[in-house]
């Protein structure tokens, strides 16, 4: 058969013309980077008021970008808080309320236990993650830091660092823990690999800091110790700042390669830490490095947490004290990503409040939290211990009678119903309950139509 030149040269063109279409496409989506920080409490910032702790980099960003002071992260727990920001959901439907298996079902490191750890790392199989969604829309996705779901090929990473091995037993990751404490470059050669392919980028920075061993530099250490601080604490501000110093090498290698213009980078924590010292009261057993009232805790020092979102080329800078949580994550940056958010996610998008100041939908969020050990792998309300929800100033705290292993004395659970006034009493010394049963009553309304539960009920030590 003879084919003219012409007819041949049409196909051709016009193939040239979609593939080039849709590289200009690709190049006109923003690139996108997770900041993740890992044990640090709302307010140890400098842009958050902090009188001792350094973090230029971050006041930096959040100079650049829109803060949200009043963020939370639903779940304040490593692991599910984590998947909370890579699936969109709460944790009583991802399944991941805990970081291991408890104890009680297997012994620690026995094949029962691996077994059970790996039908945990099953949990993220069945969900659509962000990672995923963006690679499917010409996003190359790396992870690097902490990630307890095995492999970043399992979130759905097309690059990565952790290797994840059988039956998770590493925990927080493997070969990913090294970034940030050991240097930036595999983050900073997945950004040339990308810009060689002309492709846009998400990045999931989740170092292992400030979070322990607090192990700080010593050229850092040393400010801190002319403070006359306790020891402990004067590590811990070191490594604030350890990390801080991390996340300006991303900063100022995105501005070196002319990227920052069009780089979404939003940044949170994961849950909070108040570093115990010789003078914290404690009750008798405590084990922690944590104080109470932080780490695995729902009251602010846990679950409080700010969240930054920083994209020169499309958000002015400000400040919003609306109420947001990370569960809006999610949304926001698939938007960002013009990418549609998938049905039936909790999450709403913060892109039209953080441009324009427009409001936000809704007046409440929630949160639930369960014992670190897992009890029941596919019955998140076997281990549950507490459900909470702000409404502007007032914050309810129910606490559940779920099983808690390890961690007991970690969760006294005395009060079955604490409300607080967040705004007047941020650290939550008031129970308020007794003086606004009609305050108490309408927000258990809401809590428990949000969550309806069929096992737990409140404890009776109230």
């Amino acid at each position: 058969m003879n084919i003219s030149l012409p007819s041949l040269a049409k196909p051709c063109l016009a193939l040239a013309i979609g593939v080039s279409a849709a590289i200009s496409a690709f190049a006109e989506k923003p690139n996108i980077v997770m900041i993740l920080s890992d044990d640090q409490t709302w307010t140890d910032y400098g842009f958050m008021g902090h009188e001792h702790i350094r973090t230029p980099n971050l006041d930096r960003l959040a100079e650049s970008g829109v803060v949200y002071r009043r963020a939370y992260v639903p779940t304040p727990l490593c692991r599910p808080s984590l998947m909370t920001l890579a699936t969109g959901h709460y944790s009583k439907d991802h399944k991941i309320t805990g970081n291991d298996p408890s104890p009680k079902l297997a012994a620690v490191r026995s094949p029962e236990h691996i077994e059970l750890s790996r039908q945990m790392l099953e949990n993220i199989d069945r969900l659509d993650t962000l990672p995923k969604i963006l690679s499917r829309n010409g996003y190359l996705t790396h992870q690097s830091g902490k990630w307890w779901e095995g492999s970043y090929q399992r979130g759905g990473f097309t690059h990565g660092m952790t290797g994840g091995d059988t039956g998770g037993l590493l925990r927080h990751g493997d070969k990913g823990l090294e970034i940030g404490r050991e240097g930036m470059e595999p983050i900073f050669d997945f950004i040339e690999r990308a810009e060689s392919d002309n492709k846009p980028f998400y990045i999931w920075y989740a170092p292992f800091l400030p979070h322990t061993p607090h192990n700080p530099p010593e050229r850092i250490l040393k400010r801190y110790e002319t403070l006359g601080l306790d020891p402990a604490l004067a590590k811990y501000y070191a490594m604030c700042e350890w990390f801080d110093e991390t996340c300006g090498e991303l900063i100022d290698h995105l501005e070196e390669r002319g990227l920052r213009d069009n780089t979404l980078i939003y940044y949170v924590c994961d849950n909070g830490w108040i570093q115990k010292t010789e003078d914290t009261v404690v009750p008798e057993g405590w084990f922690t490095q944590f104080a109470p009232k932080s780490k695995q805790s729902v009251y602010d020092g846990g679950a409080r947490q700010p969240i930054i979102l920083s994209w020169p080329n499309q958000l002015k800078p400000g400040v919003r004290d609306e109420l947001v949580s990370s569960i809006d994550l999610f949304p926001t940056v698939l938007s960002a990503a013009g990418v549609e958010t998938p049905d039936g996610l909790p999450g709403i998008d913060l892109l039209p409040n953080a441009r324009e100041a427009k409001r936000i939908g809704r007046d409440i969020i929630f949160g639930d939290s369960y014992a670190h050990d897992i009890v029941d792998l596919d019955n998140p309300e076997a281990s549950l211990m507490y459900l909470w929800c702000i409404r502007d100033r007032w914050k309810l705290i129910l606490s559940y009678d779920g099983e808690v292993n390890r961690y007991a004395v970690v969760h006294p659970r005395d009060e079955a119903i604490q409300l607080f006034d967040i705004l007047a009493d941020p650290f939550e010394e008031e129970n308020l309950a007794k003086r606004h049963p009609e305050v108490v009553s309408e927000l258990k309304d809401e809590i428990e139509n949000w969550y309806p539960l069929t096992q737990r009920k409140l404890v009776s030590r109230n």
